[in-house]
């Protein structure tokens, strides 16, 4: 198989030094998954281009046996193509009733055939193919990882009579791709749908809710029409699994006709089967679209106009739209703002983000307590304006307004029973619909709690099947939660679960779920801390079996980018991160990655500045945390 270079983004650059030196080896059909590993330097302009190897298909040799058509077969499913050439390696029955787009295998290295021998008689033969399935993507472009299972996938082979040509007659659906092939054939991408309302919401703030866009990351094939694939992909709806918590304007039975761009990056979407007429309708369709579109590639598509078959009405997106109802909109203005809490006293402080101690905030949070103990775990509210903390004891939930007048705490909003250690409140978190969030770690079974105002209401998790909740971190948007668990009562580790907040209920009589429960990467076999890190991941600290404490940040599906993992700087005990880009360039576009801020086992602050870990010199206090709003 020919491979000749393109452009990617950069994501994928870490893995190109592996594909190259795979080529330089040999130049042959398969990718090659063992043998010596050689260094190839890139020059700075190979590197600047985002150097990325493209596969071109070979048709079946002619005279091929059974093993060597099934080897070309699996070589064809990652060219860059239509799927053709891998065709003419099944009959004409088999090309008719295979699906490629059923989804993809992902093996976790190069699948292995037994040796079958075939005699010059033979007219069928079965080869299984044998291999480690680690991940998998459904027909909807959705990515589910899994712990891996061993497969065993059935190809049969025919010939009319002794001297044709052998073909596949029989094969499963979809594709078989090793993870080297997948993550140079496939790329993900993020398509939005609005957030499901919330019908127990104070008046007005349910429609507001609704407009919010969620992220739902997908796989897309990287270089075959990637602009017309995702706008496909979104008008057909989510994901299974979001779905509970997801709403599209577009209809059932939506089709795209044609995508294109012009020179001013717009793009221009052709709908069918749509009714434009109605300009909030089409605004809606027109917003998801702009997101959808713009995740393809930075500052490649700038604004949508979306358009009927038949000319008539269209409307237009932009970033600039009001109201902003962007991904990550929720997370408030005050996203970026940085506070930590002093070790000895427990006092908050909000930093400059430079190398200085920053303030008290205004009010009681911003003083030692009058008790002489000082608090416990502090969550700043979405909006800045005042804060969530749990008593020193762990019994008591407070919000605390940063108001200068406040001279002393207000009453608890939540006083649990006391109980031995660790049975106390943990793990306050808000949303940015104003909710709070705390975990109650009840020894008879712990509990998440929803605080609306001074209402308190119980939070199911559902399929818990045993495992207890050991600390929450709610999305901005309110529909998403990232889940610490333990797998037993006498597990000492805590793993990583993604799951959906489900709201019902009225406005007197709220109700929450948490459902859709599913592990963020089952190779974490310990978290230590979790962070959301913009609308569609998380930054997580934890370890896998065998390895070293690492970062690694988390898509919403639970999957990792082995590329993308941070050296965590030794033993690190939390780590926090903004949900929201800060902005600049032209319009606010978001230029600049998200910044995050860990504490050390000594005490010792580090913050992330151009890619490089930096302690922060200039405090003079030991820091218990630090916290972004959230």
């Amino acid at each position: 198989m020919r491979r000749t270079s393109g452009r990617t983004e950069p994501r994928l650059a870490g893995v190109v030094g592996a594909l190259l030196g795979s080529l330089l080896a040999g130049g042959c059909a398969a990718m090659p998954d063992s043998g010596g590993v050689t260094r190839i330097e890139l020059s700075k302009s190979s590197a600047e281009k985002n150097l990325q190897v493209r596969v071109f298909p070979v048709e079946p040799a002619k005279g091929a046996g059974p093993q060597d058509l099934l080897a070309g077969f699996l070589d064809a499913l990652t060219a860059d193509d239509d799927y053709g050439t891998a065709r003419k390696y099944l009959t004409p029955t088999a090309s008719a009733r295979w699906n490629p787009e059923s989804g993809v295998k992902v093996l976790g290295g190069r699948p292995t055939q037994p040796t079958v021998r075939v005699t010059p008689a033979d007219t069928e033969v079965s080869i299984p193919l044998i291999g480690q399935v680690v991940a998998e993507v459904d027909e909807r472009h959705s990515y589910r990882t899994a712990a891996p299972r061993d497969a065993n996938l059935d190809f049969s082979f025919v010939r009319e009579k002794p001297g044709d040509e052998w073909r596949i007659n029989v094969l499963p659906d979809g594709l078989i791709l090793n993870e080297v092939n997948f993550r140079n054939s496939f790329r993900q991408v993020d398509r939005f749908f609005y957030a499901a309302p919330d019908p127990s919401a104070p008046t007005g703030d349910a429609a507001t809710s609704q407009d919010v866009l969620i992220a739902d990351p997908i796989y897309l094939r990287r270089r075959i029409d990637p602009l017309g694939s995702a706008a496909n992909a979104l008008v057909a709806g989510p994901s299974k699994w979001i779905a509970p918590v997801a709403r599209s304007a577009f209809p059932v039975g939506a089709k795209v006709d044609t995508v294109t761009l012009d020179d001013n990056r717009l793009g221009h979407v052709t709908v069918l089967g749509v009714d434009l007429g109605s300009a909030t309708a089409c605004r809606r369709m027109a917003t998801q679209l702009l997101y959808t579109l713009a995740d393809q590639g930075t500052g490649q598509v700038e604004r949508v106009e979306l358009k009927g078959a038949h000319g008539g009405p269209n409307c237009q997106a932009s970033r600039a739209d009001e109201p902003a109802t962007g991904p990550g909109s929720l997370a408030g203005q005050m996203a970026t703002r940085q506070f930590y809490q002093r070790e000895d006293d427990g006092v908050l402080y909000e930093t400059r983000g430079g190398d200085d101690d920053g303030d008290p905030v205004h009010g009681p949070l911003g003083r030692p307590q009058q008790s002489g103990r000082k608090l416990g775990a502090i969550a700043v509210a979405r909006d800045g304006e005042h804060a969530a903390a749990i008593s020193g004891d762990g019994h008591q939930l407070y919000t605390v307004p940063f108001a200068e007048n406040l001279s002393a705490m207000p009453q608890p909003v939540l006083t649990t029973p006391s109980r031995p250690e660790p049975g106390g409140l943990a793990s306050p978190t808000w949303d940015g619909r104003g909710d709070l969030y705390v975990v109650d770690r009840d020894p008879q079974g712990a509990k998440v709690l929803l605080v609306r105002g001074r209402k308190v209401v119980e939070v199911p998790v559902e399929l818990l099947d045993g495992r207890s909740v050991q600390a929450v971190k709610v999305s901005s948007d309110g529909v998403r939660v990232a889940l610490l668990l333990k797998e037993s009562k006498d597990s000492k580790e805590s793993k990583l679960y993604l799951g959906l907040l489900v709201h019902e209920g009225t406005k007197d009589a709220p109700t929450a779920r948490i459902t859709g429960l599913r592990p963020a990467n089952p190779a974490f076999e310990d978290v230590v801390s979790v962070s959301w890190a913009e609308a569609d991941q998380l930054l997580v600290l934890g370890k896998e079996k065998d390895k070293l404490q690492q970062l690694h940040y988390v898509s919403t599906d639970g999957s990792t980018n082995p590329d993308a993992r941070l050296w965590s700087g030794g033993e690190m005990i939390t780590v926090a991160a903004s949900e929201s880009r800060v902005n600049g360039g032209s319009g606010g576009t978001p230029v600049v990655p998200p910044v995050l801020a860990l504490q050390g086992a000594q005490g010792k602050p580090y913050r992330l500045v151009n890619n490089q870990w930096r302690e922060q010199q200039g405090l003079q206090y030991r820091v218990s945390s630090f916290i972004y709003p959230g």
